[in-house]
Parts: C-alpha cells; sequence; structure tokens
C-alpha cells in the first residue's frame, strides 16, 4: 500500500503522515517564526521587519496594518489567507509531493529533544485519547478556529508528549544521524533547530504502527490550537454530507515529543501590592503555613518540591510549606502552583483569580529570576514569588486522572518554531 493511504486506526492512536508544505532550505531561517502567542503584535512587526517571507505575516497578520489595529479585525484574517496564497504562490511554501512523517529536533544548552511530527485525530482529541491538563477560553479558541476556517489549513503545530517507545526512538535516532534538511540557530536564545523528512515506506508504515500501539498522548503547550484544529474538524465533518472520515480535515499537525526529553521550567508570579499589608505583617502572615529562612540580596532558587521563593523589599527569602499544607496523594493539592495559590495569593493577598485578577502577573522561568528582581526593583510590582517547576510525571498524574492544573503551571521550552511545516486540510 502506497503510504499516501496509510492510515492506522486500531483500539488506540490514530496517526497519519501528511504533505508538508515547507519553505525551501535556503528560505527557511527568514520563514520560520515563533509561535503566535509567545509575543506581542509590535515585537512581531519588529522581528518582521524588511523581511516579507516572515510567517509573522501570516500568523499575526495584523502587522501589515497600521499599529493599534485590532487583531481580532475581520480584515486581518483576511490578510491570513492573502499572505498564504502569496507565499505559495511566490514557492516560499511548497507542498510536499507526497506524504511524510517528519522530525524535528530542538537543543537548548546542550540538550536536545527529537519529536515525529504527524496528523493526529480529530476523534482522538474528542473522545480523549489526546488528554487535556488545562482549561481553554473561548474567545482563544475562537480565535484559532478563525485562522485555521480561512487558511483550510494548521499553519502552526501543537507540541504534544507521549510516553517513551524504544522503537520509535530508534527509528528518530537513525535519522537523526543523517544530513537535515533544515539546520539552523535562532538568536539570541542560541537554540538550535533541524529537521528530517521521513521518506522510507517502511518507516513511514513502522511509525504509523508504533502510534497506533499507544493508549494516550498528552497537550504539552497549545491547548487553544489543539481545541480549535479540533472543532474545526468535527464543524468540517458536520458540513459535508459525504463525510467519510478519511478527509484530511479530520486530523491536525502536532509534534510529538517522548515525555522523558521535556523540560518544563519554573512559571514564576509578581504581585502589585500585599493587600494593604506591611511587609512586617506580610512576613508574619506567612509563618501561619510555611517556615521563613531569610537568604540575603543574592537572587535564591527553589531547589525542591514545597520549597518557594520571596523577593521583597531588596531580600530574597526561602519558603517551606509546613506538613499538613500540602497533600502529596492528590495529583492537583501537591503541586507548588496550589499551595501559593491558596495559601499566599488567596489567603493572605486577597487574589481570587488568576486568570482575571490585574493585581498579578506571571513570568516564564526562561527569564530567570533576575527578571523577577527586577520588576520589583523598578517599582513596578511590590514582590515575586519563584516556585519549583512541575514535572512531567505530575502533569501526566494530572491529565491522566482527568484533573486540570491551576492557570499558569507549565512553561515549556523551547518552544516549537513555526514555519518547518503546514498541514493542509484539503
Amino acid at each position: 500500500m502506497s503510504p499516501e493511504i496509510i492510515i492506522y486506526k486500531f483500539i488506540d492512536m490514530i496517526v497519519k503522515p501528511f504533505k508538508g508544505i515547507r519553505p525551501p532550505r535556503d528560505l527557511v531561517e527568514q520563514v520560520a517564526s515563533r509561535p503566535y502567542d509567545v509575543l506581542s503584535s509590535d515585537e512581531a512587526r519588529r522581528e518582521a521587519e524588511g523581511n516579507d517571507k516572515s510567517l509573522y505575516h501570516i500568523i499575526k497578520p495584523e502587522i501589515d496594518f497600521p499599529v493599534g489595529t485590532d487583531e481580532h479585525d475581520p480584515r486581518v484574517y483576511e490578510r491570513a489567507v492573502e499572505n498564504f496564497h502569496k507565499f505559495i504562490a511566490n514557492r516560499w511554501l511548497v507542498q510536499d509531493a507526497r506524504e511524510h512523517y517528519y522530525i524535528y529536533a530542538q537543543t537548548m544548552n546542550g540538550k536536545t529533544q527529537y519529536g515525529l511530527v504527524v496528523c493526529a485525530g480529530v476523534d482522538d482529541y474528542m473522545n480523549g485519547k489526546i488528554k487535556k491538563h488545562e482549561l481553554t477560553r473561548r474567545d482563544k479558541e475562537e480565535d484559532r478556529m478563525k485562522h485555521v476556517r480561512v487558511n483550510n489549513a494548521n499553519i502552526e503545530p501543537v507540541f504534544f508528549a507521549y510516553r517513551d517507545d524504544n522503537e520509535l526512538n530508534d527509528i528518530v535516532l537513525r535519522y537523526a544521524n543523517t544530513t537535515p534538511e533544515y539546520d539552523f540557530t535562532t538568536h539570541p536564545d542560541n537554540f538550535r533547530h533541524q529537521f528530517w523528512i521521513v521518506g522510507d515506506d517502511e518507516d513511514i508504515r513502522l511509525i504509523s504502527a508504533r502510534f497506533a500501539a499507544i493508549a494516550e498522548m498528552y497537550i504539552a503547550d497549545g491547548h487553544h490550537r489543539s481545541a480549535a484544529a479540533a472543532l474545526v474538524g468535527a464543524e468540517k465533518a458536520r458540513q459535508n454530507p459525504h463525510h467519510r472520515g478519511d478527509e484530511e480535515y479530520n486530523y491536525f499537525m502536532a509534534v510529538c515529543f517522548p515525555a522523558s526529553q521535556l523540560t518544563i521550567i519554573d512559571y514564576n508570579r509578581v504581585v502589585k501590592d500585599l493587600n494593604g499589608l506591611s511587609d512586617e505583617a506580610f512576613l508574619q502572615a506567612l509563618t501561619k503555613n510555611f517556615d521563613i529562612a531569610p537568604k540575603g540580596s543574592e537572587i535564591f532558587k527553589p531547589s525542591r518540591l514545597h520549597e518557594f521563593s520571596l523577593y521583597l523589599n531588596g531580600q530574597w527569602y526561602a519558603l517551606t510549606a509546613k506538613a499538613g499544607t500540602y497533600d502529596d496523594n492528590d495529583p492537583i493539592g501537591t503541586l507548588d502552583v496550589t499551595v501559593s495559590s491558596q495559601l499566599i495569593l488567596d489567603e493572605i493577598l486577597g487574589i481570587k483569580d488568576l486568570r482575571t485578577d490585574k493585581r498579578i502577573d506571571f513570568v516564564g522561568g526562561i527569564r530567570g529570576l533576575g527578571e523577577l528582581k527586577r520588576r520589583v526593583d523598578s517599582g513596578e510590582m511590590k514582590a515575586a514569588l519563584a516556585l519549583y517547576p512541575v514535572t512531567m510525571q505530575q502533569l501526566i498524574n494530572i491529565a491522566d486522572t482527568g484533573n486540570i492544573m491551576p492557570p499558569k503551571t507549565t512553561w515549556f521550552e523551547p518552544k516549537l518554531r513555526s514555519g518547518l511545516v503546514i498541514h493542509s486540510l484539503e
């Protein structure tokens, strides 16, 4: 059977290869971009300046309009598809002639993670075999649904994890020892990105078969993109009176990594005020549930679960949660984001809803604890709280038990680079 039409549907996962739409090798660095949701419109405008080939013209097309244009303006979505068609007409993006799987490797600080780029099944998302650990907001879902609809494509991939599989690892590493199709380093983060095409029919068959034996996959990053892609696929199925189930819209693009290779880094908090308390009263209130140890003016980073780092008035403190304030038998109760949200942000500071309260902001650990110090020292924020990062096993436990993580819990790094490959729904 030709690999173009291989679809494995056993009792478990559905995956298939696809005809990727990709930049030519000599244009990939001009096309590739950061994901749409990690930077502002102004940042995208600056990064794309002088580069007509930047994917930002498709994923953040408001940059083609005057500053201040609403990114949800209907004209902005129309410009996205105009630019997508322009990229194809100019052959800045070219569709592969046959279906492939692809391998995408990212190297950060000397550590490499290898992801398989596949088409995952909409049905698997709908029936819970692709597992979530975060809530999604309908307005953000609808924004990405509009983007998928107008382009009739998954322009950006989502980021999945799966339990390690030795046979898949062997295939991936065999390709990793060959010359990649793409190989470039982004700056200033100094992350290396490599990309291989899986063209061998037997390898394609084996990858499909191995994923068919995987019981579940986990959304690591991209909950809104996953929801949007699946909802548009289901929508197209309902609208098609001749729906068969094997149409391209029944699948969406994902990069799937072995869980053991992934790194979750800390996701920290800064607050604007102490809810009317003096510094001394705030520290005293913390002693109810935490042991406090002053650490001086040098940056202090938590080194274990249930240890926190507080920066206040030029000083760092170690906060250790007292026994009985957390439940290590509860997938949610053991999380430090739960402990800090309940016992510090809510109980002492009166911050009830992390999604909507304007008195709190969040800082991904990739920026370092120096960013927390800077924002407090500048007077913008009053105090900062650094957390020990969540583990992949904690994420899996939460997803497997059907629980949802509190907001702003996980920060994966490196982020997937967009524009290396696109999946058409046609």
